[in-house]
């Protein structure tokens, strides 16, 4: 009989406790264990030991991130597999590490593990840079609440009177008073021309500033000193995410083109289910995968809940924003759709938003994976908005560094 061995590892920040058990045997089979330290040397020892063992699967389990260490360590000469941790979970008063570790590679072999997608080292890059830039950008946000919040205890209402606290003009202020200025009527004239507020409504916003403490206007300079700085980081993750998505630029194209999506949604959807989605089967699989399909909570034939399963949190996050932006697409079907779930009843919106983000997440798949065009089959959609909605995704693939290539748009006729 061939020796088929199984190795199952329960992974810690210090301390690997590995287990061998070989499956062609009957009965419970020979077991060997082994404990590893995380660093390099025994990392490469591990990989060695397994290798004279003949192993040929891995199945490990992690509550953290420890096990992209050993993950990376093992992928050239195993096929990886890594379980969810509470799918592995033991009764109370019975756990140890080489316990856990058995019961990981028996549940494996009786396929009651839930086992999680771990994207190849290519792809995990991307999600690398990625969701990096998403943290970033949040942080940024955060930062600009903060400022608000600084220069409404300053007495200063710039906020009431422009619509981007960070925008040219009111960037252009801040910095001023930050330096110094004590002025309010030489900081109104630093405003665009195309500015709604008057001059004589910003300088009542402003009508603080003269006296101002110092120590606010240092506050206020560390907090545009830090944003600038995030800025200067976002803009280079997005660069490097533009190169390394390069030979993947039909598919950022044809997935920006869905209304409520864009450039930035594209490559993020992309980081994170692959270029081709070739990982999941059909269309129900990916769904199932991200959470946005109706969960399933049946007990003695009843029905208790049916909410939606936890999933990919970044492409929920995603799909849940793309959402909320289709539906303000006039003439579209994500429009049609929203309006018809939700109808006269407000408490509805979350529900019909989350089926928009359903119906969004199938089309990604069949844009992935069939390598399909989105054509638009609303009614009557608002062509000034479609134009200018082009003209922007246009700029945005451009400052990318994608090539393309404008085509006159299809015209769309009125559904029967």
């Amino acid at each position: 009989m061939t020796a088929h061995r199984i190795a199952g590892i329960d992974v810690h920040k210090k301390m690997l406790a590995v287990v061998v058990l070989d499956a062609a045997e009957e009965g419970e089979g020979t077991l060997q264990r082994r404990k590893f330290l995380t660093t390099a040397e025994d990392l490469d020892a591990l990989a060695a030991w397994l290798r004279s063992l003949q192993v040929q699967e891995v199945v490990m389990e992690s509550t953290a991130q420890y096990w992209k260490p050993v993950w990376r360590a093992l992928e050239p000469q195993c096929q990886l597999e890594l379980a969810q941790a509470q799918s592995n979970r033991g009764p109370r008063g019975r756990k140890n590490d080489f316990a856990d570790a058995e019961r990981l590679v028996r549940r494996y072999l009786a396929e009651e593990l839930i086992l999680s997608f771990v994207p190849p080292p290519e792809q995990r890059l991307w999600r690398a840079l990625s969701r990096t830039k998403q943290t970033l950008t949040r942080d940024r946000t955060r930062l600009q609440n903060r400022v608000e919040g600084l220069l409404e205890e300053m007495g200063i209402k710039l906020s009431s009177r422009v619509s981007d606290l960070l925008g040219v003009s009111a960037r252009r202020m801040l910095t001023a008073v930050a330096e110094g200025e004590t002025d309010p009527g030489k900081l109104a004239a630093m405003a665009e021309p195309e500015l709604r507020a008057t001059s004589e409504q910003l300088c009542d916003a402003l009508r603080a500033v003269p006296t101002l403490h110092s120590s606010y206007r240092r506050l206020l300079q560390q907090y545009l000193e830090r944003i600038q700085m995030q800025e200067r980081q976002i803009a280079e993750l997005d660069r490097e995410l533009g190169t390394a998505l390069k030979l993947h630029e039909d598919a950022v194209v044809r997935l920006a083109d869905v209304p409520g999506l864009g450039a930035d949604s594209a490559q993020q959807i992309i980081a994170e289910v692959g270029p081709q989605a070739a990982v999941f089967p059909t269309q129900a699989d990916l769904c199932s995968w991200v959470g946005t399909c109706p969960g399933q909570e049946v007990s003695a034939e009843e029905s208790h809940s049916d909410h939606s399963p936890k999933g990919n949190r970044p492409m929920r996050r995603i799909l849940n924003q793309a959402a909320n932006a289709a539906i303000k697409a006039k003439g579209t079907v994500f429009e049609a759709h929203y309006r018809r779930i939700r109808g006269r009843d407000p408490k509805k919106h979350n529900v019909a938003v989350w089926a928009v983000a359903n119906r969004l997440c199938r089309l990604v798949w069949k844009i992935l994976h069939c390598g399909i065009t989105y054509e638009e089959r609303g009614c009557r959609p608002n062509r000034k908005a479609v134009r200018q909605r082009a003209a922007r995704l246009l700029r945005q693939l451009r400052a990318l560094g994608y090539n393309v290539q404008v085509s006159q748009p299809q015209r769309c006729t009125p559904s029967s």
